[in-house]
C-alpha cells in the first residue's frame, strides 16, 4: 500500500466516521435523561472532554509504534491474541454492521426526501453499499479525497441551523446553575445522559486503520485524532445548544424528530429537506469512513496470516492498492447484515466491546511508559497521568453502565468476540 493518506485527509476520516446520524436524533435521549437543557449540555460537554482525553492517550501509542493500527497496539501492549479478537470483532461484526446500519438509515431519508414507496429503502440501502464498494476500488487516494468533500459538505447543513439559530434566539437556555430534573437523581440523570452522548463519539480510533498509508503518520495521526474529536465535541455543543434555543425544551424531551421540528421554525417548509439532506449526507459520508478503514481490518490480520484464506486477504490490487478480498468480505457480511435487518442490535453490542479495547489502549499508556521507559516517543500525552486516567475511567465507565443497563447485550457481544478464540488457536496449529 501507498503512502497517500494526508493530514486533511485523515482528519476527514475521523470527523466524518463520528459525524453520523447521532448528531440529529440523540438530543431527545438524552434531554429525557437529564430532564434539563443545562444538564444535556454538560453532557455533551463531558463527553467530548472523555472523548478527547482518549485520542489524546492512545495518540501516544500510534505516534510511538510504527505499526498499522489498533490491532498491532494490542499485540504490542498485551500479546497477540488481544490484538486478534479486537480484529476479529472488528472484522466479524462491528464494521458490516455500522455499514449496514449507516446505509440503512441512509435508504430510510431518501425514500421520505422524495417520496417513494417505503419497500424501496432496504434496495436503496443495497445501493449505497455497492456504490461504495466500487468507488473505493478505484484507489485510496480517490476514496479519502471523496471523504474531505464529503465531510466539508455534511457540515454545511449544521452549520446553517447553528448560525441562524443564534441569530434567532426564539427561546432563552439557562445554562447556570446545572440542574437535573431526573427520578434518577443527580448522579443517575448524569450518567445515563453521558452514556447516550458517549456512543455519540464512537468511531474515531478506525483512523489508526490507516496508519501505514498515511504520509506522516508518526505526526499527522495524533493531530488527526485529537484535532476531528476537538472539532466534533464543538460541533455538537452548538448544535444541541441551537436546538435549545429554538425549541422549548419540554418539546425536546424524549422527541427523536427534534431536529426536524427546529429546522422547520429556522428555515419554513425548506427546514425538513434541509435536515433530511443533512442527514443523507452525514450518513453517506460516515459510512465511506467505516468501509474506507474496514477493509483494512482483515488485510491487516491476513498480513500476519492469522485467518483462514490469509494468502487471498492479504493480497491488494495491483492497479489501485486497495485490499479487494478484505473488501469483499466486510461488505458481503454488512449487505446479509442489511437482509436480515437485525444490525441495530448488533452495533449496539459491538460498541460496547470497542470501548473495552479503547480502555485496554488506554491502559497500554500507563504499562508502556513503565515497562519500556526509553522508548521514543514522538507525541506524549500531555498532564500525565491525569488525562490517561480520566480516558480509563471515562471507558470503565461505559463499559460496567452498559454491562447494568444491558446485561443480556454484553455478553452476546462478549460472546461474539470469543468466537475467535478457535480461529486463533485453529490457525496457529496450522
Amino acid at each position: 500500500m501507498k503512502k497517500q493518506i494526508s493530514f486533511g485527509q485523515a482528519l476527514a476520516t475521523v470527523v466524518g466516521s463520528v459525524i453520523g446520524a447521532g448528531v440529529f436524533f440523540k438530543v431527545g435521549s438524552i434531554s429525557q435523561s437529564t430532564g434539563s437543557a443545562s444538564a444535556s449540555i454538560l453532557v455533551w460537554i463531558l463527553a467530548g472532554v472523555i472523548s478527547i482525553c482518549s485520542g489524546l492517550t492512545v495518540s501516544e501509542i500510534a505516534a510511538a509504534l510504527n505499526v498499522n493500527g489498533a490491532i498491532e497496539y494490542l499485540d504490542y501492549s498485551y500479546g497477540n491474541i488481544w490484538g486478534f479478537l479486537f480484529g476479529w470483532a472488528e472484522m466479524a461484526v462491528y464494521f458490516p454492521a455500522q455499514i449496514a446500519a449507516l446505509a440503512s438509515i441512509f435508504g430510510q431519508q431518501f425514500v421520505t426526501l422524495f417520496g417513494l414507496p417505503a419497500g424501496t429503502s432496504r434496495l436503496i440501502a443495497f445501493g449505497v453499499v455497492l456504490l461504495l464498494f466500487l468507488i473505493n476500488l478505484l484507489g485510496t487516494g480517490f476514496s479519502a479525497k471523496m471523504q474531505s468533500v464529503i465531510t466539508v459538505i455534511k457540515l454545511i447543513p449544521l452549520f446553517l441551523i447553528i448560525v441562524f439559530a443564534f441569530s434567532q434566539q426564539n427561546v432563552a437556555v439557562s445554562l447556570w446553575p446545572v440542574t437535573v430534573n431526573s427520578s434518577s437523581g443527580w448522579a443517575g440523570g448524569i450518567s445515563q445522559g453521558l452514556l447516550s452522548a458517549l456512543f455519540a463519539f464512537e468511531g474515531w480510533i478506525i483512523v489508526t486503520n490507516l496508519a501505514k498509508e498515511m504520509k506522516h503518520p508518526e505526526k499527522d495521526l495524533a493531530r488527526a485524532i485529537i484535532f476531528g474529536l476537538s472539532l466534533v465535541t464543538v460541533v455538537y455543543v452548538l448544535v444541541n445548544y441551537a436546538f435549545m434555543t429554538v425549541l422549548p425544551f419540554d418539546k425536546i424531551i424524549g422527541n427523536s424528530n427534534t431536529a426536524y421540528y427546529a429546522s422547520l421554525k429556522l428555515f419554513g417548509q425548506a427546514g425538513g429537506k434541509i435536515v433530511t439532506v443533512g442527514i443523507l449526507l452525514s450518513v453517506y459520508g460516515a459510512c465511506n469512513g467505516f468501509m474506507l478503514t474496514g477493509m483494512r481490518t482483515p488485510y491487516i490480520l491476513a498480513q500476519a496470516d492469522r485467518l483462514p484464506g490469509s494468502q487471498k486477504l492479504a493480497k491488494t490490487s495491483v492497479r489501485s492498492g486497495v485490499p479487494v478480498f478484505s473488501a469483499l468480505l466486510v461488505n458481503a457480511i454488512a449487505l446479509i447484515m442489511i437482509s436480515l435487518g437485525n444490525f441495530e442490535v448488533l452495533t449496539d453490542m459491538l460498541v460496547f466491546v470497542m470501548w473495552t479495547f479503547t480502555t485496554l489502549l488506554s491502559i497500554a499508556v500507563l504499562l508502556l511508559r513503565k515497562r519500556e521507559p526509553e522508548l521514543k516517543r514522538p507525541f506524549k500525552t500531555p498532564a500525565y497521568p491525569v488525562i490517561p486516567l480520566i480516558s480509563i475511567i471515562g471507558g470503565l465507565f461505559i463499559v460496567v453502565m452498559t454491562v447494568i443497563n444491558q446485561f443480556a447485550l454484553s455478553v452476546i457481544g462478549l460472546g461474539i468476540t470469543l468466537l475467535g478464540l478457535p480461529v486463533y488457536y485453529w490457525k496457529k496449529l496450522h
